[in-house]
């Protein structure tokens, strides 16, 4: 008989939890954290999980949710059986509590604490006692009502803490995703969709960020039937700073360039716009071409590696002509350079991504000979081969398809002229295959 009431006794006296079955609540209130569909909904989720799991243990019996608006903080939210406080009461961002609680990021507070308003508390409805965290750089506070006496005070603060501090990892992840999706829209926009067509000439190019998204862009600037603007650029560092520099710099070049500015002024005017920029990444090289269809073009350099022209005898020509990079001297100047891009030639646009490249295993540069090479031994190919061909050396000579840094490269082919041989050779037969010239024995035989 005596064994029957202890064990219903037993039965009705809740069990101390353990360390281990209380870390298991903790980490199904992680799981909730997840489901929140925006800040609100979060808190709002984590809060009252907390109040219905953590009761037995912890003490917690419901609460509030509060949003700072401008010094104040707004009542938004309340839980378990805080339900039924008024919303929308507003607390002084001064107030003795939220002091605290923004200083530590979590305090456990007696209502009868001389710094307390007594009116003020009873108006919320807080109980004898209460834990507040704070969430989201102090943007939102989260106050429990908790049971006195109910366990220690250190039992309490570190499930909260692993709590808040997830909370705020969720938000900043977030945040930085938010950041990223923006980047991404910003480059979108600013690369080129589609290849221009001019005259006879092959062009293509792509770009490769190390990150999510990166500093380097390129374009195709129309300016006349006869005339475009090709342009290659890469921003001081990577992500977002990197990605609105470069907006910068699109919109700059686009609305000087199609204005009929000179290409050196042009470029003064951005070099000083960068200059007074507030942006972190302020440091961009630049390499401006104005090609005509007759091969014909006028650049300026701007602290931007060298691109260069693979002429048809295999000759190397660096285009080094402008000026410093745009950024750091607000009153630089930039020369003008002139070059021929003739029938047979390829000229290669770049960045520092591809020769500084670094090899997996002796940590060589690819460097600006073995670029020269590669592009003299696959001349032949089409534009978007070489293209490829030189992003698939890369990543073999790194030994990873990852770049460390932004890669990106532009090639403009202009075909070899066709000699009447040649054309012989092509001319088509009524059948439409091509009709064979005669060798000289068959000229003789016939």
């Amino acid at each position: 008989m005596a064994t029957r009431k202890n064990t219903e006794k037993a039965r009705q006296e809740p069990r101390e939890s353990t360390p281990k079955s209380l870390f298991r609540k903790v980490e199904r209130t992680l799981d909730a954290i997840e489901h929140g569909s925006d800040i609100l909904g979060t808190i709002r989720n984590v809060a009252e999980h907390m109040a219905v799991n953590f009761r037995a243990d912890l003490g917690l019996l419901g609460g509030r949710v509060y949003r700072l608006d401008d010094n104040e903080y707004e009542l938004m939210e309340t839980f378990g059986s805080a339900r039924g406080t008024p919303l929308g009461t507003r607390v002084p961002r001064a107030y003795a509590a939220i002091e605290a609680v923004l200083d530590s990021g979590l305090v456990v507070m007696d209502r009868n604490a001389p710094e307390l308003d007594p009116e003020l508390e009873a108006q919320l409805g807080t109980r004898e006692r209460f834990a507040a965290v704070s969430i989201s750089d102090g943007n939102y506070l989260i106050s429990f009502d908790v049971v006195p006496g109910q366990g220690n005070i250190e039992a309490l603060r570190a499930p909260l803490n692993i709590v808040r501090l997830a909370i705020n990892q969720k938000l900043q992840r977030e945040r930085y995703e938010v950041i990223i999706q923006d980047a991404r829209r910003i480059q979108s926009s600013i690369l080129p969709k589609r290849t221009p067509r001019y005259a006879d000439f092959d062009i293509a190019g792509n770009s490769r960020p190390a990150d999510e998204v990166g500093g380097d862009f390129y374009d195709y600037i129309p300016v006349t039937p006869e005339m475009f603007d090709l342009v290659i650029a890469d921003a001081s560092g990577h992500g977002l700073p990197a990605a609105l520099q470069v907006r910068d710099v699109y919109m700059g070049l686009r609305m000087g360039l199609t204005r009929d500015f000179k290409v050196s002024r042009t470029i003064e005017r951005l070099n000083a716009i960068i200059n007074r920029s507030n942006l972190a990444s302020k440091f961009v090289s630049l390499f401006v071409a104005e090609l005509e269809t007759n091969g014909n073009f006028i650049y300026t350099n701007a602290g931007h590696v060298p691109p260069f022209i693979v002429h048809h005898n295999g000759r190397v020509e660096h285009l080094r002509v402008g000026g410093a990079v745009l950024g750091p001297f607000p009153d630089a100047t930039y020369l003008r350079g002139f070059a021929q891009l003739g029938p047979g030639d390829t000229l290669v646009l770049y960045t520092d991504g591809i020769t500084e490249c670094h090899h997996h295993r002796t940590d060589e540069e690819f460097g600006l000979p073995r670029l020269q090479t590669l592009v003299r031994r696959h001349a032949a190919l089409s534009a978007a081969e070489i293209c490829q061909t030189i992003f698939h050396a890369v990543s073999s000579f790194a030994g990873t398809s990852s770049p460390v840094d932004d890669q990106t490269v532009v090639i403009v082919r202009r075909p070899a002229a066709v000699s009447p041989k040649a054309e012989a050779t092509a001319a088509p037969q009524a059948d439409g295959e091509p009709r064979p010239v005669p060798s000289n024995h068959a000229r003789k035989k016939r």
